[in-house]
């Protein structure tokens, strides 16, 4: 357990069963050919809650989220289940699979279709076969446990290295929340959501209309930041559910309470955020992209992102060559209006700190240190481009020869 931080947010343990009333599983029962590999998760809470979710902005997209968005006009849910190894995109009868899903997992635990989130991550193009779903889903629900996070962690993992689980405890009015997180992402990873899928639950007490809102404005500086290869995928989703069983005042505005929910919130995502980034695949390197002194942070936002996306820099990185000219270049084509002639650019890791540029020309710098700190599997980058105020970061990872070999036999 680590230290609280100044506004009293501690890491804990339990994943999305920490906050109370919710219970996970994960087993195999059929999607994969791996019978090791876990392949449906199922998360319940013990109560209805309030229920937000933010999708990909490819415009082609999965049949699960389809039936999401007719679930959620009511901004209630109970349950989330999840699948892994098919996507269910582009198939025919998708969206009747995905229903059917629903229904099916509605029975085992004795609610309403129209309150389960679903989701499907996987190969697009192959079909789903109920009769897996119908078979499996029984043995889900009985598997349910308030200890049952790292089990549907590990369920909806694809190319995933490592599972992706995280959770924080606060305090609001006395008492003692908690907000819980896992995720999956390790290719097709790219801003405005990838081949993604994160789930994450909390105890607090918050309105749909705040945690909608919560969810949203978190998710432009957190989901919307990775990239790994430039790819936007199609049932990218992030779904939230609050089930209010802490027993705080019901957060209906915004105010002190709000800003405490939204800074643990942003603890959990952007932990989540830079696990799948890190877990890329074929990565073997972190990349943290920091710009400061931006007129807006929109185009801080699109700076830092033009960097970690550039597949020079991801090489560069990879080679560990402190050729920081293809930082430049990829601030100079990023689409936004700034100053750009008086950037400062640092490197820095666990080996160091260096600077590379110095209002926009070069300097005179160690090689040999800069070697060092891009032996790290986790550098950072700082561009200050001294154009106004405003600060985002972006993140990303190497480009490697495994991402073409992962990536060159994915389907087989």
């Amino acid at each position: 357990m680590k230290k609280a931080n100044s506004k009293g947010i501690i890491e804990t343990e339990g994943g999305i069963c920490a906050p109370k009333g919710f219970k996970a599983a994960g087993i195999h029962c059929g999607f994969r050919k791996n019978t090791s590999k876990k392949d449906l998760a199922l998360i319940v809470s013990d109560v209805m809650c309030n229920a937000a979710a933010v999708y990909t902005q490819n415009k082609v997209q999965g049949a699960p989220i389809a039936v999401n968005k007719e679930h959620l006009k009511d901004s209630r849910a109970q349950a989330i289940i999840c699948n892994s190894g098919i996507a269910n995109t582009c198939v025919p009868g998708g969206v009747e699979i995905s229903r059917e899903t629903c229904r099916l997992a509605a029975d085992a635990l004795g609610l309403d279709a129209q309150d389960i989130i679903v989701a499907s991550t996987g190969v697009i193009g192959q079909p789903l076969n109920i009769e897996t779903f119908r078979q499996g889903i029984p043995r889900a629900v009985k598997k349910l446990s308030y200890d049952g996070s790292d089990g549907a962690a590990k369920a909806i993992m694809t190319t995933d290295k490592v599972k992706k689980e995280v959770a924080v405890s606060f305090h609001l009015d006395g008492k003692r929340c908690c907000i819980g997180g896992i995720a999956k992402g390790s290719g097709m990873i790219n801003p405005n959501m990838a081949t993604m899928l994160s789930f994450i639950t909390t105890d607090v007490a918050i309105s749909a209309e705040m945690l909608k809102y919560a969810l949203e404005s978190n998710v432009v500086d957190t989901y919307n930041q990775i990239s790994i290869d430039g790819d936007t995928s199609t049932n990218d989703t992030v779904a939230i559910l609050a089930n209010g069983l802490v027993g705080n005042p019901e957060i209906d505005r915004q105010g002190e309470a709000f800003d405490l929910f939204c800074v643990a919130l942003r603890a959990v995502t952007e932990t989540l955020c830079r696990g799948i980034v890190k877990d890329g695949e074929g990565a073997s390197k972190l990349i943290e992209c920091v710009v400061k002194g931006a007129p807006t942070g929109r185009i801080a936002r699109i700076v830092s992102s033009s960097v970690t996306q550039s597949d020079l820099v991801k090489t560069a990185i990879f080679g560990e060559d402190a050729n920081w000219g293809r930082i430049l270049c990829a601030v100079g084509y990023a689409d936004a209006d700034f100053e750009c002639g008086r950037m400062d650019i640092t490197l820095s890791s666990a080996a160091g700190e260096l600077e590379v540029c110095r209002g926009s020309e070069a300097v005179i710098f160690d090689e040999d240190l800069a070697k060092k700190i891009l032996e790290t599997d986790e550098i950072k980058i700082v561009i200050d481009l001294h154009d106004g105020l405003k600060e985002a970061v972006a993140y990303g990872c190497d480009l490697t020869y495994n991402y073409v070999r992962i990536n060159g036999r994915y389907r087989t």
